[in-house]
């Protein structure tokens, strides 16, 4: 069986350092979101915390199911990969990212599991001001961050296999283990290091 999870977090949390963590413990080709955004983010003059404009998000979008359209073309079955988005919950581009990922899955055959990653306002702050975020055209606004905390929630698609880890004092390696740990226990599976 294929197994299509998805790391969904505020800007900050991990998802793509928990990531690479799993794929350790779980053979998976992993996706994530800033291979969708940076081709279109690199045209802009982006500075990291200046709002992008409206409308460019379609854009990624796009990117997007071309990139699922290719998986279900093209994967071998059975193929396992670890997507990452950074949805909010009531945001209609987050349910359709959602639905585009979802949608790649029944057509692969594909169990998905989400995965809600959590983290405190003060630790998320710290994490996305880091240099080396900047680097990799992602957000370094600590008070943008705080903010989303404050007024949002990480999506939350309502499947029946959704994880809600809060990663605030945990490391990588411990969320990627407590992830398999989920995904074994969904997909009736043990899944150790390869």
């Amino acid at each position: 069986m294929s197994i299509f999870v998805l790391l969904t977090g505020f800007p900050g949390v991990g998802k793509l350092t928990i990531a690479t963590e799993l794929s350790s413990l779980f053979p998976a080709k992993i996706i994530d979101n800033h291979w969708f955004n940076n081709p279109i983010l690199r045209l802009l003059d982006d500075d990291g915390a200046t709002p992008l404009p409206k409308g460019i998000w379609e854009y990624t979008g796009r990117v997007r199911q071309t990139v699922l359209d290719a998986i279900v073309a093209y994967c071998p079955h059975p193929a396992n990969f670890i997507f990452t988005h950074a949805g909010i919950d009531g945001d209609e581009r987050s349910a359709r990212t959602f639905q585009q990922i979802s949608d790649a899955a029944r057509q692969c055959q594909a169990l998905l599991v989400p995965i809600r990653l959590l983290c405190d306002e003060e630790e998320l702050a710290r994490r996305v001001s880091t240099p080396a975020r900047r680097e990799r055209l992602k957000s370094i606004d600590a008070q943008a961050s705080r903010e989303k905390c404050r007024q949002a929630r990480v999506f939350d698609p309502g499947h029946r296999f959704t994880l809600d880890l809060d990663v605030t004092a945990r490391s990588a390696e411990a969320s990627a283990a407590a992830i398999c740990h989920h995904i074994s226990r969904v997909a009736g599976g043990d899944f150790g290091s390869p």
